[in-house]
């Protein structure tokens, strides 16, 4: 569903993504984890076209979603292609991004309307089921300011499968939340996972909810990805010293 080949991204002299080539399988749960500044969060934002790429291809479902077809190859994607392609993916973000003076079923509707041309009844509706799904019914009608963080992460979800991805990305999304609260949003995640076929990639610092919950686990250093592996295995045997060394340190730090 997901594929990086090659995929190279620089700020400058600092190489951030270093010839990344990943597959992601469709409907599989791919964590992501590493130490700061090893380019886990940037996989999401270029996947998300919230940065371009300086070398490589990112391709979503066999297609191009970083170039396009053009005289002789690939070309740099155009604008309206990257819209196009963008609509194929949803993103969660650390900080819930949510709109302020918009209640929780406004935030997810908004974008169903807008982006995709919905009906306004059409729109309700999903986002009616979705907040139900996230087990926020009761809370429909409430600005974010309203809503504990747990919540508001949950709406953010809402919002996020309103508009019918088939890749879904998780950035951090418990690391905000207070730790009485952070079951209540891994729940929806398990249930994302038990019951949709959505293909997931999420970058976190909880390594029991990426042991937990995900097919495979990444372990990203200096912009490449060091080993990988099923979580039983990658948490119970890992191969490579340096690995080996994060989860040491990841221990003594609980």
């Amino acid at each position: 569903m997901v594929r990086f080949d090659g995929v190279t991204k620089r700020y400058g002299d600092l190489t951030v993504l270093d010839g990344l080539s990943l597959d992601i399988m469709p409907g599989e749960m791919v964590s992501i984890i590493g130490p700061s500044g090893s380019g886990k969060t940037t996989v999401l934002r270029v996947l998300m076209t919230l940065e371009p790429i300086n070398e490589g291809v990112i391709y979503i479902d066999g297609r191009p979603l970083t170039h396009m077809p053009g005289k002789g190859g690939l070309v740099p994607a155009s604008e309206r292609h990257l819209r196009r392609m963008r609509s194929e993916i949803g993103m969660c973000f650390q900080h819930f991004n949510l709109f302020p003076h918009m209640t929780a079923l406004e935030n997810c509707v908004e974008g169903p309307i807008y982006s995709l041309g919905l009906p306004k009844a059409e729109a309700r509706a999903r986002a009616v089921d979705l907040l139900e799904l996230v087990g926020l019914a009761d809370k429909m009608n409430h600005y974010p300011m309203q809503l504990s963080g747990g919540q508001q992460q949950r709406v953010a979800i809402a919002r996020a499968l309103a508009m019918r991805p088939r890749v879904l990305l998780f950035d951090e999304v418990t690391s905000a939340l207070d730790p009485e609260v952070i079951g209540e949003v891994t729940q929806v995640i398990r249930t994302l996972v038990s019951e949709h076929n959505l293909t997931m990639l999420m970058v976190t610092h909880q390594m029991g909810f990426a042991r937990d919950i995900s097919d495979r686990v990444c372990f990203f250093s200096a912009g490449r990805i060091e080993e990988q592996g099923p979580p039983r295995e990658f948490f119970t045997n890992p191969q490579r010293d340096r690995t080996r060394q994060f989860l040491r340190a990841v221990k003594e730090a609980l």
